[in-house]
């Protein structure tokens, strides 16, 4: 199957998730941390933990999985779902053994407010891999892989359409995509750009004169 446009070719493949997951799509925003992960054997020693920060809805998690998968390395699925001891912990258990850490965050560790001191002069010595906001081509490929999680082939004018016009983030697209979603369903018509505008109107995803801007654009 030929890649998306918005996809980065990575040496390994990391885009075959879970039987629950979707596939990972890599971009100019999280390309930089996937790689980085990938490659464990050179991480600097003897650290052997790295922190993933990015908004919810990134695909941070999904790293997660597959980076614990391909490394048999330890995932903390956010830095606050543990105490501070267990964390500690899990920083020594990993320059111990050699096992790869990997703590995945909303924030850089220097916003944590960390009680323990030697948690946080160990936190100062390690890498952020940071997902950045999405561009217009992750964009994209996104909302098509999430309509196709949920069954819904849609033609590729659809997220066209919607990418420009749209706030820039994770938690955006995937709001949107539920939103047409629903819609479809409720109304019984197919994803065609007149819904979509409808339907961002009505719930108030998009800024009116910004729509109306882009669709005169399109006109000319």
């Amino acid at each position: 199957m030929a890649r998306a446009s918005g996809q980065i070719a990575l040496p390994l493949d990391w885009s075959a998730g879970g039987a629950n997951d979707g596939p990972l799509i890599v971009g100019t925003s999280n390309a930089d941390a996937v790689r980085y992960l990938r490659h464990v054997s050179t991480w600097p020693w003897p650290v052997r933990t790295a922190v993933l920060v990015g908004p919810r809805g990134s695909g941070r998690s999904l790293i997660g999985r597959l980076f614990a998968r391909d490394t048999g390395g330890r995932v903390i699925d956010g830095h606050d779902s543990v105490s501070e001891e267990e964390l500690f912990h899990a920083w020594n258990a990993a320059q111990a053994s050699g096992t790869p850490l990997l703590v995945i965050a909303d924030a850089p560790p220097a916003e944590w407010q960390i009680a323990l001191p030697d948690l946080a002069s160990r936190l100062a010595a390690v890498p952020v891999l940071t997902i950045g906001d999405p561009d217009d081509c992750l964009a994209r490929d996104l909302i098509e892989a999430l309509f196709a999680q949920r069954g819904i082939a849609i033609a590729p004018e659809v997220a066209s359409y919607i990418v420009p016009r749209m706030e820039r983030s994770y938690a955006m697209i995937h709001r949107i995509v539920a939103v047409l979603d629903a819609a479809s369903l409720e109304q019984g018509r197919r994803l065609g750009v007149r819904l979509i505008r409808e339907t961002l109107l009505s719930q108030g995803l998009i800024d009116p004169d910004l729509l109306e801007r882009q669709d005169s654009d399109i006109c000319r």
